[in-house]
Parts: C-alpha cells; structure tokens; sequence
C-alpha cells in the first residue's frame, strides 16, 4: 500500500464528507422553507443579485444548465420564481422571483445564524474556514 493513496492521507475526503455532514444539517431549516439545498442555493443568488439568466446563475453556483432547469422547473412550480425567455436573445431565459419568493426571503434570514451555532465554531473560525475554501475555489 501506497501511504500516499490512504484515505486518510487525502484532502480531498475530509472536503467531501464536510460538504455532506454541512447539507445535512441544513436539512431541518431548509425543510420549513420546502427547499431542497440546491434550491436554496439559488434563491440566495437571486435574492442577492436579483433577476439573472440561467447561465448567470450556472457561472455562481458552478452548475450547468443541465443541472439547474429541473430544479428552476420545481422552483416555479412552487411559485418562487418565474422563467420567461429574454426580448433581446429567445435563446436566454431570465428567472426573476415571485412575490411568494421574495416573501421567502424573510422566512430564511435566521439560516445563517441556525446553521453557525450548528457547527460548533467561533465566528473567527467559520471566518478562517471561509478563507481557506475561497482560497482553494479560486
């Protein structure tokens, strides 16, 4: 055996099972909302930045389209968003919120602080840890 190619001698898990135990905890807010983790993930971007193309929406959560039209389709269906296809480019679809997904908005602002007492870190930790991910993203 290669002590190079043990588990965990890997990066790359540790990573990995963080990203799921992380989801996972976020699972009892976001099923208040009626929100899968994905779905959440994109109606941050949208209330943050508002109306965006699929496409601008893939470039923030490093989804392609693909991925993201089932999920906008279940959006919409919930009336959270609307897809309507761009005047300038019929090739480009615009999502933009609902009243019902703005209104969601105020539903979900206490997640961030739920989901930080959940981890059991000090704010300069999750501070640190932020830091290192953006480093390694980018």
């Amino acid at each position: 055996m290669y002590e190079q190619l043990k588990l965990s001698n890997q990066i790359c898990f540790p990573l990995y099972a963080l990203s799921k135990e992380i989801t996972r905890q976020y699972t009892p807010f976001l099923d208040a909302l009626d929100l899968t983790y994905p779905q959440y993930l994109v109606m941050l971007v949208l209330w943050e930045h508002g109306e965006q193309s699929v496409n601008q929406i893939g470039a923030k959560l490093h989804l392609d389209s693909g991925t993201l039209t089932p999920l906008l389709k279940r959006l919409q269906s919930k009336d959270l968003i609307e897809r309507t296809r761009s005047q300038m480019d019929e090739r480009t679809v615009i999502i933009k919120l609902t009243h019902q997904g703005h209104a969601l908005e105020h539903q979900a602002v206490d997640i961030p602080a739920q989901m930080s007492s959940c981890l059991n870190l000090t704010p300069d930790e999750v501070a640190v840890l932020q830091k290192i991910v953006s480093q390694l993203n980018h």
